[in-house]
């Protein structure tokens, strides 16, 4: 296959990607963690997040635990995509091998930055067990998610992690920077996460276009279907761990809860995980780019998949 020729445009694009990565850079002891423990007496994830500001029977202590388990889950959960993530974008990678080094260079630094970022995330989970009662469980094994989803169309793949993305910084900008109740370690953590996810959405973005430049009608069509596959797969994903973290709170919070309670509990901890990582994604940016790839049809074919999730 011959290397694909980059517009002038796209190169300036690759380039503010490898200046702005230089510049971000982040080390996770020096700059993020700086021997700082999670303070336990405030919150992991802000309730815009959380969704515990519907569940009204709970205590300001409850609720600070929920935000709490669910902010454990929602770091191994980037912990998980990004093992896919970082083989994909290595794989993306060898198409500019002897084509535009800037393109390249982005890319490799796209890749040792998600490799980093899974490190920093194991880190996370280590520091907070310390915190927390035993019990925890993060179902999803990294390897075998990676493995399913890489077998799956470039296109899909492609188009999955550019929504995943996106939802960072929107997440970062309009959920977890505003809130001055969070443990101050945990707003660190994603505050640099989200400056160096903030070029990724964009080199995802035109990977994603080059892909799609190369498919045919008919092949096109059969990715939609595998992204229709995907996003079903998160879903899976997203139900068997809120349900696992329901059952932790139930076991650790020292209380019990009539049936109709525990209901809405499992209820709030599935939207929540479905908001923040489906629904949340698929407005704006993504949706933008999304539209200008497909037709109206496989757009209404995506909503369709999408209505159960979205509620």
């Amino acid at each position: 296959m011959q290397p694909a020729v980059q517009q002038p445009a796209d190169s300036k694009r690759y380039a503010k990607c490898v200046e702005a990565s230089k510049r971000i850079r982040f080390d996770i002891d020096q700059d993020v963690i700086r021997g700082r423990a999670f303070d336990f007496s405030k919150k992991f994830l802000p309730d815009g997040l959380s969704k515990v500001q519907t569940l009204t029977f709970l205590s300001e202590r409850e609720k600070r635990l929920i935000s709490q388990i669910q902010g454990r889950s929602y770091a191994n959960i980037f912990g998980l995509v990004e093992r896919f993530i970082a083989a994909k974008v290595l794989e993306v990678s060898r198409e500019h091998w002897f084509g535009d080094q800037v393109a390249l260079e982005a890319l490799v630094r796209f890749t040792d930055e998600e490799i980093k970022h899974q490190e920093m995330f194991r880190r996370i989970e280590r520091m907070v067990a310390q915190g927390m009662p035993e019990g925890y469980s993060f179902l999803p094994e990294p390897n075998a998610v990676a493995a399913a989803v890489l077998g799956k169309s470039t296109w899909a793949v492609l188009a999955l992690t550019c929504h995943i993305e996106i939802f960072v910084l929107a997440h970062y900008r309009e959920s977890i920077d505003p809130d001055g109740n969070l443990s101050e370690l945990w707003k660190d953590v994603f505050l640099h996460h989200a400056r160096e996810e903030s070029q990724h959405a964009i080199l995802d973005e035109l990977e994603w276009v080059r892909a799609d430049a190369k498919l045919t009608p008919a092949e096109r069509d059969q990715a939609v279907g595998d992204l229709i596959d995907l996003v079903g797969a998160v879903d899976g994903i997203l139900q068997s761990q809120s349900a696992a973290d329901a059952d932790y709170f139930l076991r650790i919070c020292g209380r019990a809860f009539g049936r109709d309670e525990v209901e809405q509990l499992r209820a709030t901890f599935l939207a929540a995980y479905r908001w923040q990582y489906i629904v949340s994604g698929v407005q704006g940016r993504f949706s933008e780019v999304l539209g200008r790839l497909i037709t109206p049809a496989q757009f209404e074919r995506i909503g369709a998949a999408l209505a159960p999730i979205m509620g």
